[in-house]
């Protein structure tokens, strides 16, 4: 009986999305996306940068470990060298010690902490979590008046954080999306914002072949990043129930003098 490919395939991106699902005995996780072919060249970060984002998730990951030791469960995710972590800590010694280790790292430029101090996530819980980051890009995907490849989607305990380069039109189209999908708690938008002039020439330079403009890693007044900002998820969407209540909200920690331009959307944003 012949194959078929196309089957072969599909079961093959299944079984390995199952596998990284079943995989929660592993402390520290890495958010790194897949690189290449038509993803890396439509992505508003340069190659390189894409490159350098998955090999500070793999240093971040590894000084954790070295510092604080495998009792929490941290993933570690890096979009345009900024950390966002995420995941459970067993006291605030040990998220105190993961946020050091990712400030330390070699090229990273700003690092925001969201691990919460609790127990480790449950299998389930985390399997919840998988399947709301696959609802939340399908649904920006969906969406014609944004550029799915431009933003990274992460879920912790129900709680969306979006990463990327993104106009500010762009970042609360971007919120309104992930809030509307069912069992949503909290929408976190730790987006990195450009004007509506940048994505036009990055957009020129994508459809010309031009590489984009390389700015120094030491002129870090060139790059404004936007503060992690908490969307509420609408009330009558269902929440999964959280193994303990989270000690602290997002703490921003930039390690450059990143001038920072806060939204004034009506959002409220989280210190």
């Amino acid at each position: 009986m012949p194959v078929s490919w196309k089957r072969l395939t599909l079961s093959l991106v299944a079984a390995g999305t199952v596998a990284a699902t079943v995989s929660g005995c592993i402390p520290l996780v890495i958010g790194g996306a897949a690189v290449g072919g038509t993803v890396m060249a439509i992505d508003r970060r340069t190659a390189g940068i894409q490159v350098e984002d998955e090999s500070i998730e793999m240093r971040v990951a590894s000084a954790i470990r070295e510092r604080a030791g495998n009792d929490g469960h941290i993933n570690v995710t890096s979009y345009n060298r900024q950390v966002l972590l995420t995941g459970e800590a067993p006291n605030e010694a040990f998220k105190q010690k993961a946020e050091e280790a990712a400030k330390a790292a070699q090229n990273v430029r700003s690092v925001v902490n969201d691990v919460g101090v609790m127990f480790n996530s449950s299998l389930s819980q985390r399997s919840s979590d998988t399947l709301i980051t696959g609802k939340v890009r399908a649904s920006i995907i969906d969406a014609k008046d944004l550029s799915s490849s431009a933003i990274k989607v992460v879920t912790e305990r129900n709680v969306v954080y979006l990463m990327g380069r993104v106009t500010e039109r762009e970042s609360k189209r971007a919120a309104e999306i992930a809030r509307g999908v069912a069992n949503v708690q909290k929408v976190v938008r730790v987006f990195e914002v450009i004007s509506e002039e940048e994505l036009k020439s990055l957009s020129n330079n994508r459809s010309t072949g031009n590489a984009a403009p390389v700015v120094n890693d030491s002129s870090a007044s060139a790059i404004t990043t936007q503060p992690a900002t908490v969307v509420p998820a609408p009330a009558a969407a269902p929440a999964a129930p959280a193994a303990a209540p989270v000690s602290s909200g997002v703490t921003t920690s930039p390690v450059s003098t990143t001038p920072v331009q806060p939204l004034n959307d009506g959002f409220t944003t989280k210190p």
